[in-house]
């Protein structure tokens, strides 16, 4: 439902508020919506309740490492790509070529040499 949707239903009164909430309590990706009117009658707060969905954290391990191995191969081609290239290359985000960057850097895997710009790695 759009926000101008939203509006427009809520503009027209009780009887739209009503029906409002009739068909936003039967959406099935919402198992729960609590309604709170105030004293009034004029305004009301919605509070929908998201699923849990449980990871087991197996996926993020796995494919940082998996990130970690595509980043130190394509430097051992290219030890003049940059941050960006990487990405664009591996297919994540900076922040995540970042993350792992520095991961490798702690590890003793990865060193950059030479300034920020205009420096190169050094795969160990």
């Amino acid at each position: 439902m759009k926000k101008s949707e939203l509006k427009a239903i809520t503009a027209k009164g009780e009887d739209s508020r009503l029906q409002f909430k009739q068909d936003i309590r039967n959406a099935d990706a919402w198992p729960q919506i609590d309604f709170i009117e105030d004293r009034d009658g004029c305004l009301f707060t919605a509070t929908v309740h998201r699923k849990v969905v449980k990871s087991s954290g197996k996926g993020s391990v796995k494919t940082s490492v998996k990130t970690s191995v595509k980043i130190l191969a394509a430097l051992k081609k290219d030890e003049n790509l940059t941050i960006p290239e990487l990405a664009l290359l591996i297919g994540v985000t900076e922040r995540s070529i970042e993350r792992n960057i520095k991961k490798l850097q702690e590890q003793g895997r990865l060193r950059c040499i030479g300034p920020a710009r205009g420096g190169h790695w050094e795969v160990r």
